[in-house]
């Protein structure tokens, strides 16, 4: 099984999440991670997908999403010509003498201490899946009271092949 990030340039219209996310449902693929957001023009919105199978499928589902008319643009991103992140936010319970040890794991990784409550600390990170997975794993001799993970989000390094509508 291979990996493949895939980054769509879509329309900004009601319905296209539930278009592509139907093209995976209908043809029994998986979804691996998903994020959406909307790009400096409106019009438009940047899917960052995340699948896996053998190169036939992977092959297959690219050219199924090219067919989509919602879909403008397609880029695969490679790991060599592209960069990737991923944002966590997590909550871990903290009593007063556990904050320091809990900071300093945050001050390794570069993560940002962004909510402080009497009883937890709020996290966040961003980073590559692997750094965010070292970083959950040492916070793991605390207490995880909730954890959220954005999925990968990308873009192709360079500017020869940005597309403009």
């Amino acid at each position: 099984m291979q990996k493949r990030i895939l980054s769509l340039l879509v329309d900004n219209t009601a319905g296209v999440l539930s278009r592509i996310a139907g093209l995976f449902s209908r043809r029994g693929y998986n979804i691996d991670s998903l994020t959406v957001g909307v790009t400096a023009d409106e019009r438009y919105s940047r899917m960052t997908v995340v699948c896996s199978g053998d190169s036939m499928i992977l092959e297959q589902i690219t050219k199924q999403l090219a067919k989509l008319v919602d879909v403008r643009d397609i880029k695969v991103l490679e790991p060599d010509n592209s960069v990737s992140r991923e944002l966590v936010l997590v909550k871990v319970a903290a009593r007063p003498e556990q904050r320091e040890g809990i900071i300093s794991i945050a001050n390794i990784f570069r993560a940002n201490v962004i909510d402080v409550g009497k009883t937890s600390l709020v996290i966040e990170m961003t980073g590559s899946k692997s750094k965010l997975g070292a970083f959950i794993d040492l916070l793991g001799e605390y207490e995880i009271l909730e954890l959220a993970r954005t999925g990968i989000t990308g873009l192709s390094r360079g500017a020869s092949d940005v597309k403009f509508l």
